[in-house]
């Protein structure tokens, strides 16, 4: 994890050594992490650079790691200030929105990821101005920030509508948006129960404004749910948003020949 915000492996692991112990010696650093003593005081130079550690000018020299406290504070500090560097160099290369004011009635990417996916959740809930409609089809989904967000959007005035696979998931929901309108979405398919394709499980529906969706599904492997996978189509004339539509038509008051002016 060290490495993946910015070290690299031989300061990683020197940091790891000191953190265990309130000093070292280059020679202590080296016995505990097996990183080569002559490569130690090059990894501690650049940890010392950054404040993460601080030495002790004896015969031998003496190094220790800050607190841990400090020392994930600093390395935040760096991150947010390296994600701001790349954001700024990255809005130099967006192209300009051609399409801006013009209404999109056919866009359909595919997306995969737990992660890219819930992005785009966040994106769509954050950005909706009058219905939200979400089907959660298993627990995993029903993270704190997403009950966070659809929260925020029901404060702001959005309609926020959840439907869940099944009873128990719906009281969950229900327990982190006590405000909002919950139902069992009486879909069986969600779960794959209802057809004999076990291979997927339906992982969320995200429905907003009636004029953009979000479907996703995991695919089964031996350790379980092994890959999300989910598709992304905005427009109210878009065919899969028309689709989805109906499909929760059983849901009163939520009817097919609804439209965006209803």
């Amino acid at each position: 994890m060290l490495q993946q915000l910015g070290l690299k492996e031989y300061e990683a692991r020197s940091f790891v050594a000191l953190a265990r112990q309130r000093q070292a010696t280059a020679k202590e650093i080296s016995d505990t992490s097996e990183v080569p003593r002559t490569r130690v005081y090059d990894a501690i130079r650049v940890l010392e650079a950054k404040g993460l550690v601080e030495t002790q000018h004896t015969n031998p020299q003496v190094f220790r790691a800050v607190s841990i406290d400090e020392a994930i504070g600093t390395l935040q500090t760096e991150y947010e200030r390296r994600t701001e560097s790349l954001r700024d160099a990255l809005d130099g290369l967006e192209p300009p929105d051609d399409d801006e004011g013009t209404e999109v009635t056919h866009e359909v990417w595919a997306l995969s990821g737990e992660q890219g996916i819930t992005s785009r959740t966040r994106q769509l809930v954050e950005g909706a101005e009058r219905e939200i409609v979400v089907v959660i089809g298993h627990d995993g989904v029903v993270t704190p920030e997403l009950m966070r967000r659809l929260d925020a959007a029901h404060d702001r005035g959005v309609d926020l509508l959840v439907g869940a696979a099944s009873a128990e998931l719906a009281a969950t929901v229900r327990e982190s948006l006590p405000d909002a309108e919950v139902f069992v979405s009486g879909l069986d398919w969600l779960s794959g129960a209802a057809t004999s394709d076990d291979t997927t499980e339906i992982s969320r529906l995200v429905l907003v404004d009636r004029e953009a969706i979000l479907v996703s599904s995991f695919t089964a492997g031996a350790a379980g749910r092994d890959h999300e996978l989910g598709v992304f189509g905005r427009g109210f004339d878009n065919g899969l948003v028309a689709i989805v539509r109906r499909l929760m038509a059983t849901r009163r008051g939520f009817g097919e020949e609804a439209t965006p002016e209803d």
